[in-house]
């Protein structure tokens, strides 16, 4: 037997193989009585994982200690299944594609709650925003927006953002100002017209009045370092997407999934 796998590489494999069994981290976890948060960190290969742990899961995912450890491991060859009949396993991709219309009235409903106050500039607003789609997603693995976010220095960013904007206030839908906050300038946007209320659904606006109700009164600072520590953001290469399937390695306190925590390590 191999032992000299990266954490790394032992994580790929076993979500290979868990996604094969068509099992999810929580029914994995529990299966082989570990919590979530436990898996999660080994599947991306931020925590070793024991001899006894390794057992059961080769007990609950039906694979060899010997073929899982060893370099040349072929997932089809472990599941003793012919090549031209085993359909490609890969971690679930998502694609997003950005609603704009849905995007200009998350914009609308966010202002429309956080305009008046004074510590809402551009970078509170693009945390506000991105956590409504990230929270969003992880809840209900479906896109709020849709919009892309990038990993830059001062947190993500939705992409695009720019022009949506400057649309909306040729269309008289927003006005921006710039103002002085605690002695820094900002650039604040008021809402022109109220949010198209029929475009979003009540699990919509709910995860967005829980976002406004938990960060809307935060200051830049104090936002941008919240979102550095959360794992999309954190794990993503500077300058490059965030991919939204991050949301579900999120541990407390940046989960928004309520999970069976019964479980000892």
């Amino acid at each position: 037997m191999d032992l000299e796998l990266s954490k790394q590489e032992i994580g790929k494999r076993l979500i290979r193989l868990r996604n094969s069994k068509g099992l999810s981290q929580d029914d994995l976890a529990k299966s082989i009585n570990i919590s979530r948060p436990s898996l999660t960190q080994i599947e991306l290969g931020n925590r070793n994982v024991s001899l006894n742990e390794l057992q059961k899961l080769a007990r609950t995912l039906s694979f060899s200690l010997n073929e899982f450890m060893a370099k040349d491991f072929e997932l089809n060859q472990n599941l003793g299944t012919p090549e031209e009949k085993l359909p490609l396993i890969e971690e679930r991709i998502s694609v997003p594609t950005l609603n704009i219309d849905k995007f200009k009235n998350v914009l609308l409903y966010i202002l429309e709650h956080c305009a008046g106050k004074p510590n809402v500039g551009e970078t509170v607003l693009y945390k506000l925003l991105y956590f409504s789609d990230f929270n969003y997603y992880e809840l209900y693995e479906e896109h709020l927006t849709g919009a892309k976010y990038k990993k830059l220095p001062y947190g993500p960013v939705p992409q695009k953002l720019d022009s949506i904007i400057n649309q909306m206030i040729d269309d008289n839908q927003l006005q921006r100002i710039k103002t002085e906050y605690k002695g820094f300038a900002q650039k604040r946007y008021i809402p022109l017209q109220k949010a198209d209320l029929t475009e979003l659904k009540a699990s919509e606006k709910d995860v967005i009045d829980k976002v406004i109700e938990q960060m809307s009164d935060w200051s830049a600072k104090a936002i941008s370092d919240y979102s550095h520590k959360d794992l999309p953001w954190e794990v993503t290469e500077d300058g490059k997407d965030i991919s939204y399937n991050l949301a579900f390695y999120r541990e407390m306190p940046y989960t928004v999934r309520v999970y069976d925590e019964d479980f000892d390590d």
